[in-house]
């Protein structure tokens, strides 16, 4: 069969094009059909992956135009040697909560070895992938744009073991489910963790294809000794100032608290509020992320009036109560009434949400209840939000009572330097 290009710009028609237009939007006025990644490598009857001895890295987010899954396709298929598949954080099939994973086993329908990856190391990457005997390494997993939602560190890892093995590396690209402009601070060095392992901005802006051909020139040569073989199949008619719901991409919940692609937009700004141990966002409830509040007896309605008066570019705040049924560091707050707002977007493209996040939290500030979360395993760095944010820089300058535009200003030349290097790597 002659080979197709997953790079050209045509693609292929006929039964495997059909599958890949199931259940399409392609009528609904403002919808844009994109096609991903997987939906490409599925036209071309897998030839990318001829002859080689495969491994995923995925999660229930894998999926085509149809809703079935990578693995499922390729097992079926009978065109790739498929041999393990690897599940980050949340587990492959999708059941374990945050900072849980499903452990190694044999998948149920595929019968395939899956390995349990989550906050796997390097040396650990490099020993499953030994272990699995496997050639060459694909990910396809819907990320949704911040530094600190940790999928795509599982695939920088994963990416520096490959390279040092000499494996071949395949990214099948998603859109940017906030789209493609990047904002907020830099990662310093000194508070890199899981949540932020290399010197990025906070909403990076990229797409995973995007950012692991950063990852490969920027960061892999020193990390790895040499870059990585990359192959990144990419979207089609995807465009850079789309977000989630202009296109017919499916959504499927990347993480239990991440249910909707208006969860993805606000999430930017308001995960920094897992940094405040007196306030929950919003887990467990049908709004998490877009719920923000501490306990009744602490916060009230003014925080809500005073984030509206600021007339906020692209957002209404709602005053809201509602108690959490999954507090993550937070046992004090589980089932307690919270009182705190609703975070409404009105306009997406208007809507900054870190500059939202910090405005929330210079007024949260303001109530004598308001603590930084301190983790007591890390006494060097043991403010959460330090993390979150990339440095002490944000969480000192609110303590000291600065403003918003203080504070967002103070990010402007590293957003600048980020935005200049990451131009090379972008593919839309």
């Amino acid at each position: 069969m002659k080979r197709r290009t997953l790079l050209a710009g045509a693609v292929a028609t006929g039964a495997a094009g059909a599958l890949a237009s199931a259940g399409r939007a392609d009528a609904v006025p403002g919808i844009r059909r994109v096609k991903t990644g997987l939906d490409r490598l599925v036209e071309s009857d897998f030839d990318l992956l001829a002859g080689q001895k495969v491994g995923v890295i995925s999660n229930p987010t894998g999926v085509n135009a149809a809703y079935r899954h990578l693995v499922d396709l390729m097992h079926e298929s009978g065109q790739v040697d498929l041999v393990a598949a690897f599940g980050p954080e949340h587990g492959f099939r999708g059941s374990a909560q945050a900072g849980g994973s499903e452990g190694t086993g044999v998948d149920a329908r595929t019968g395939i070895t899956v390995y349990d990856a989550y906050g796997a190391s390097q040396a650990k990457w490099e020993q499953m992938i030994t272990q699995s005997g496997v050639d060459t390494l694909v990910f396809d997993i819907q990320d949704v744009g911040a530094r600190f939602y940790t999928y795509i560190w599982t695939m920088y890892d994963s990416m520096v073991a490959a390279a040092r093995l000499g494996r071949r590396y395949v990214v099948l690209d998603r859109p940017n489910p906030i789209g493609g402009r990047a904002y907020g601070p830099m990662m310093t060095p000194e508070y890199t963790s899981g949540v932020g392992k290399k010197e990025i901005v906070q909403q990076h802006g990229m797409t995973v294809g995007e950012l692991a051909r950063f990852f490969n020139a920027e960061f892999l040569p020193a990390d790895a000794g040499r870059s990585v073989d990359l192959h990144v199949v990419p979207c089609w008619k995807w465009k850079r100032d789309k977000f989630a719901a202009d296109t017919d991409v499916p959504w499927v919940m990347p993480s239990p608290n991440m249910p909707t692609p208006d969860t993805a937009l606000v999430y930017p700004g308001t995960c920094l509020f897992e940094g405040v141990a007196s306030i929950s966002e919003g887990r467990g409830t049908t709004r998490p992320f877009e719920l923000i509040g501490g306990l009744a007896e602490d916060f009230d309605y003014h925080w809500c009036d005073r984030l509206n008066a600021r007339g906020l570019p692209g957002v209404v705040f709602r005053e809201a109560y509602f108690s959490p049924t999954s507090a993550g560091q937070k046992p004090a707050l589980l089932g307690k009434l919270c009182a705190g707002v609703e975070v409404r977007v009105t306009d997406r493209a208007a809507f900054d949400p870190i500059r939202t996040g910090v405005a929330m939290l210079v007024e949260a500030r303001k109530y004598p209840a308001f603590a930084w979360r301190r983790d007591s395993w890390d006494p060097v760095r043991p403010y959460w939000i330090d993390k979150l944010t990339g440095s002490p820089r944000m969480r000192t300058m609110i303590d000291a009572g600065a403003d918003v535009d203080d504070i967002v200003g103070a990010w402007a030349d590293e957003l600048a330097d980020f935005e200049r290097r990451r131009r090379p790597y972008l593919l839309y």
